[in-house]
């Protein structure tokens, strides 16, 4: 059992849930060493149980949900610092001792189980959709988690959002979650030129790309010019960028680092004032946390893979 110390507090975790990055983690192909044995998942929620000395943000009792990046508190990107999972023990647990800094309020309509899709995935999309409105067309690539909180964010915002799939099924769901319009990219392997088709030839001002490499060269064909490409994630490696096509759009390319916990608060706001649910593929118990990996490995999920402690 954790004991917090000065400024911490000790919180019973309530659920947890995956990200890309997990997976590479488990599998020792992450980007950082991870040190054998250490605790995995930077995602969770749960309720603040004790309090550290000094500790004024927060109550016993109190509804609390990480941050993904823990010193990232406000302003702009500071540098990749030190993240659950690979440099501290991460949330798959049953308590977890912490800085007080480091967490944020569950909005009150929410569960454990939805609060702990937030802080990456939801966050991520969130930055990703920024500055996105009414009379604006963005793309989001299949049904993982962040780009349905992309398409739910860019709904909420008045844009019209244009989707790619896999199947029909995640197609019927996509459209009922708001998209004007669905792709399937394995009959469709050429989508970028449909999406151009389906915004009357134009492309859409912003795609959430969360391929990396295998859809780069797509994505290219379906901005507008003058549009921006957002790049997500643990980006699939490769060379999938013509630069000279690139140019010509005049686009902008972007890398999203996820947010501050700034950024987070003001998301949690737009959460609570319209009622937004995450959407959960899957909930594992705790003991099945090997099957929730395994499930989200096989990709056919539609929104988050969560685990419930």
């Amino acid at each position: 059992m954790p004991s917090p110390a000065a400024g911490e507090v000790l919180v019973r975790v309530k659920a947890s849930s995956l990200n890309a990055r997990d997976l590479l983690i488990a599998a020792g192909t992450y980007s950082v060493e991870v040190p054998p044995g250490r605790i995995p998942l930077s995602d969770g929620a749960g309720v603040v149980e004790a309090l550290g000395d000094g500790v004024t943000r927060w109550q016993v009792g109190d509804r609390v949900v990480s941050t993904f990046q823990p010193t990232w508190l406000y302003g702009p990107f500071p540098q990749w610092g030190e993240l659950h999972g690979t440099h501290r023990d991460g949330w798959l647990t049953e308590h977890i001792a912490l800085d007080e800094q480091s967490l944020v309020a569950v909005p009150d309509q929410l569960s454990f189980e939805e609060a702990a899709t937030l802080p990456c995935a939801a966050l991520t999309a969130w930055s990703a959709v920024r500055g996105v409105g009414p009379g604006d067309a963005l793309l989001v690539q299949g049904s993982g988690g962040v780009s349905v909180f992309a398409l739910q964010f860019a709904r909420l915002a008045g844009a019209r959002v244009l989707a790619t799939t896999s199947s029909d099924a995640k197609a019927r769901r996509l459209s009922a979650l708001g998209a004007s319009d669905v792709v399937n990219y394995v009959s469709t392997p050429q989508w970028g030129e449909q999406v151009r088709t389906l915004t009357g030839g134009g492309g859409v001002d912003r795609v959430v790309e969360i391929g990396g490499a295998g859809t780069l060269s797509q994505s290219i064909d379906a901005v507008a010019y003058g549009g921006q490409i957002a790049l997500v994630g643990n980006l699939a490696p490769g060379n999938g960028m013509d630069v000279t096509r690139f140019f010509r759009r005049a686009a902008t390319l972007r890398s999203i680092s996820v947010g501050s916990r700034n950024d987070f608060e003001q998301m949690n706001k737009v959460i609570s004032q319209n009622r937004l649910r995450p959407v959960i593929d899957r909930v594992f118990p705790f003991d099945e946390a090997p099957e929730a990996f395994s499930h989200f490995e096989q990709g056919s999920r539609f929104g988050k893979v969560v685990i419930s402690h």
